[in-house]
């Protein structure tokens, strides 16, 4: 792949996972399944909103993720609630930020051909485009986190006790 090309299928990523994140907040927000957003998005929204989206996004990526989370959403839920203080529960953290926080924990969960440090940039960047306060550096340590259990091998680490792994 030359270099033009990888860097239009990182926009066209980066794209998606921004659409993925408004999503997977109007999902949450309506209570709309996962196909009819998708749908919405890919009918609607992609190339017709270019002041919200960086560039023509990545419409299977977009896809797997808004689906992919709510499938595995248990799981997601799990993980992040072990990212939180003690005595916060998930219902607590702000929707943006759960939607950030789900979209970016299902990739190191079930994307591994994205590198776990891509995912916690990715993701830090937007949780930056919707927040200026401590959100992004909390998105930064709670994908670390879970980016250095889920894929310890990627950090050069033996994997967590009990070898368990999603």
């Amino acid at each position: 792949m030359s270099g033009g090309a990888a860097k239009a299928d990182a926009v066209a990523r980066r794209a998606a996972r921004l659409a993925a994140v408004q999503a997977l907040y109007q999902m949450e927000l309506t209570g709309e399944d996962a196909d009819s957003v998708a749908e919405e998005f890919s009918a609607f929204r992609f190339g017709r909103e270019p002041e919200i989206t960086p560039g023509e996004p990545d419409e299977a990526f977009f896809g797997d993720l808004v689906r992919g989370v709510p499938q595995r959403q248990d799981e997601i839920d799990g993980a992040i609630t072990g990212c939180l203080a003690g005595g916060w529960r998930l219902s607590r953290v702000d929707s943006i930020l759960r939607a950030i926080l789900r979209a970016g924990t299902y990739e190191l969960i079930a994307r591994p051909d994205v590198p776990a440090r891509v995912v916690i940039d990715e993701y830090v960047e937007l949780a930056h485009a919707f927040f200026a306060d401590e959100e992004p550096s909390f998105v930064n340590a709670a994908l670390d986190r879970l980016a250095h259990e889920k894929r310890a091998a990627e950090f050069g680490e033996p994997p967590p006790e009990g070898g368990v792994f999603f």
